[in-house]
């Protein structure tokens, strides 16, 4: 819980400011449920139409009026008699609830309170560990559900406002504001690879809106009230933190637009089939560790770090270093991708957005890469994680 009140207020006039600078085409707008807040009246001194902040919160006022009913709190029972807590939301009149995965982990009871008072045992139907994803399905009448509007995370922008609404340590119904801090992060897989490596999962939401254990699982709203994202993790240092730590200022959420691939599949099979290179890179190396490999460090890609024996880019004679640099851990001599099908990847992160959106298991792949200063097209048949 953040304590000092010089931080509060900044947090107030931070609001304000973005609030009352909003224009008539990038102004909050209302989906058809909302109530509509009244027009802004336009300056004399320039053509530009100003939010006042009245309207801004009373705009807020009814996004939480309107999402809330569909956040629901979620208590998870272990058999060693633990009990965990996170949140979720309702996905369809069909009585899908979606949250993260490591929130119903190792459940032998699932307890389901919606914020009106019902509450309900649920069943854990699907689980995607790479996208840290889960459905549940509960029984209760359709008037008691209140299915959330999925928004897109493709155009979102980095400041572009967001709200997240959650069950933090307990206090159901919690709203918080913030902004998209930056986009395209890569987290870790909640699955490892049976030679103990760990899959990562990419173009992960970056956003300082308050995060704390128990809004796993909540949703990450724009100003439509639309879901762009669920809430997933908190940053820290000193672990892989999904419920250990607390508000950081960095946050993550799964993007909406990996949400609505997996979750059908996850509906109607339990699972979802990620597509599979058989790679290991890294972003966020420096000049001297690139230069070290034998890249020049203008050029972006994806520097292949380790190839999995067996795999598919193994099969297709993609390679990763063999020399031993001065940096441990890094080799020359190895391979940079820098695009797959044509299209440029500046770093792993796009790699894995690319691989994750627009291909499935036993597609082919066209990868560029660069070999000793030459350029060279390697065709690859994907694997599927679900295999390893």
């Amino acid at each position: 819980m953040i304590k000092s009140k010089k931080v509060v207020v900044s947090s107030m006039l931070l609001l304000a400011l973005i609030l009352s600078a909003c224009s008539v085409t990038q102004g909050i707008q209302t989906t058809p449920t909302q109530n509509a807040a009244a027009a802004p009246e336009q300056t004399s001194s320039t053509s530009a139409q100003v939010l006042e902040y009245t309207q801004g919160e009373d705009a807020l006022v009814n996004i939480y009026k309107n999402v809330n009913p569909g956040v629901v709190t979620i208590l998870v029972y272990t058999s060693d008699g633990g009990v965990g807590q996170g949140s979720g939301f309702v996905y369809d009149l069909d009585g899908h609830i979606l949250t993260n995965y490591h929130v119903i982990e190792n459940a032998t009871d699932i307890e389901i309170t919606f914020p009106e008072g019902t509450r309900t045992r649920g069943e854990v139907i699907g689980t995607d560990m790479d996208s840290d994803i889960a459905v549940i399905k509960v029984g209760v009448p359709q008037e008691v559900l209140h299915p959330l509007i999925l928004g897109s995370s493709a155009d979102l922008e980095v400041g572009q406002f967001v709200i997240a609404i959650g069950n933090p340590y307990g206090f159901s119904g919690t709203m918080t504001t913030g902004i998209v801090s930056a986009l395209g992060r890569v987290l870790d897989s909640m699955r490892s690879a049976d030679n103990g490596s760990v899959y990562a999962a990419g173009d992960t939401i970056q956003t300082d809106a308050a995060i704390n254990p128990g809004n796993s699982g909540g949703p990450l709203l724009n100003l439509n009230g639309e879901v762009i994202g669920i809430n997933r993790a908190i940053y820290d240092e000193t672990s892989s933190a999904y419920e250990s730590a607390s508000y950081t200022g960095i946050g993550f959420a799964i993007p909406v637009d990996i949400v609505k691939k997996v979750v059908p599949s996850l509906i109607a099979n339990g699972s979802y089939d990620y597509p599979y290179l058989g790679i290991t890179s890294i972003d966020g190396l420096t000049m001297d560790e690139i230069e070290a490999m034998g890249f020049d460090p203008n050029v972006p890609g994806v520097y292949v770090l380790e190839v999995t024996s067996g795999g598919p880019a193994a099969k297709a004679g993609i390679r990763a270093g063999t020399r031993t640099t001065k940096y441990n851990g890094l080799y020359a001599g190895g391979d940079m991708i820098v695009a797959l099908d044509g299209v440029s990847v500046k770093d792993y992160n796009q790699l894995l957005s690319y691989l994750f959106m627009y291909k499935q298991p036993g597609d082919s792949l066209t990868v560029t890469i660069l070999r000793n200063g030459t350029q060279k097209s390697v065709e690859v048949t994907l694997g599927s994680r679900s295999d390893l």
